[in-house]
């Protein structure tokens, strides 16, 4: 706002008093490190602030939500949370599950799920019924720019001008596709769910369609998503998992106020040493193995110093291809972290 010199001292005071007043006001209706941008059409709300480290970048998450990424950081670099992705094409969803039970005695404390192929009914009473069982929940989307799968996710390569400019067929498309994401979401927020929410992951691998517009159009992508699933959809259940590649490529940070974790995948059966002093460089959250073929044992983990939030080995043959007693030494040691090991949040 310009000043001019003119402007007497009594009524500079009044003008300060007006302006602290309405900010005031704006921060009491919309919580901290948010603002308010008006558009052409409409005004959308944006992240200015990174919040405090240890703290949610949602500042409206829900009692839940906030407990276990308490107790995420509190962990972090101490334990790590065993994990385990899903399948649901091998006569049980809990193929995988039954599979870790038989051979280590113990459930895996985060479960892995994944909205592909429009599985979001699917999806939600699995996540319900494994927060029943006192577990933690992490979903990814594999999807084209409609909701659909795999083959979409790998083959689609759209109009990056297009796609993010609102009022497009394209831009349409992608909005309906998240409706009925967001609608999921909501009703395990209703049910008292919390969801480690992994979206577009591997970006940087260029792969998905999500990465092959470069690191800038992908930003623009997450941060688009975080905003409408924060202040639009109100969806406080989220805990947002940003996740690289193995090589943790430069230039597809979106920011601190835009991600509560970060992390990496690798199938090389290595501790990913590498990718976790990058990740350290990025940014101070928890860090995540979020995908995984076979792991080292925990021997391997403590003595190069990388113990990460948490390890999600793969479904089918990357989980029943594993070596037993390996596997058995992983879920049966101090620093892994069960599902019978894990608090009440």
């Amino acid at each position: 706002m310009n000043r001019t010199r003119h402007i007497r001292g009594n009524k500079i005071i009044s003008l300060l008093c007006a302006i602290l007043l309405i900010s005031s006001l704006a921060g009491c209706t919309m919580g901290a490190g948010v603002s308010q941008e008006k558009g052409s059409t409409e005004e959308t709300t944006v992240v200015d602030q990174a919040p405090e480290s240890g703290m949610l970048t949602n500042p409206n998450a829900n009692e839940k939500t906030k407990a276990i990424y308490a107790y995420l950081c509190e962990n972090f670099e101490v334990t790590m949370l065993s994990c385990q992705q899903e399948s649901t094409w091998m006569g049980s969803p809990d193929y995988e599950m039954d599979y870790i039970k038989e051979h280590t005695g113990k459930l895996p404390a985060m479960r892995g799920l994944d909205f592909m192929n429009q599985d979001f009914d699917g999806v939600v009473e699995r996540a319900k019924a494994w927060d029943a069982q006192g577990g933690l929940v992490t979903i990814c989307w594999h999807t084209g720019v409609a909701a659909s799968g795999y083959q979409e996710s790998l083959k689609e390569s759209p109009n990056w001008n297009n796609l993010l400019t609102e009022g497009t067929e394209e831009y349409n498309t992608l909005m309906a596709s998240w409706d009925q994401a967001a609608k999921a979401l909501k009703e395990l927020e209703e049910a008292n769910v919390t969801v480690l929410w992994r979206p577009f992951h591997e970006f940087d691998g260029k792969w998905f369609w999500w990465g092959k517009g470069g690191g800038d159009h992908f930003i623009e992508l997450w941060q688009l998503m975080y905003q409408k699933f924060t202040y639009e959809y109100e969806l406080n259940n989220l805990i947002w998992v940003l996740g690289y590649c193995g090589e943790v490529k430069d230039g597809w940070y979106p920011g601190d106020a835009y991600c509560d974790i970060i992390g990496s995948d690798s199938y090389e059966g290595t501790t990913q040493q590498k990718a976790w002093k990058k990740l350290k460089a990025i940014a101070d959250k928890p860090i995540a193995y979020h995908e995984c073929g076979n792991i080292p044992t925990t021997d391997e983990f403590e003595k190069d110093g990388v113990i990460w939030s948490w390890f999600m080995i793969w479904h089918t043959d990357y989980i029943t291809g594993f070596d037993v007693e390996d596997l058995n030494q992983i879920y049966n040691s101090e620093l892994v972290i069960t599902l019978d090991e894990l608090p009440e949040f």
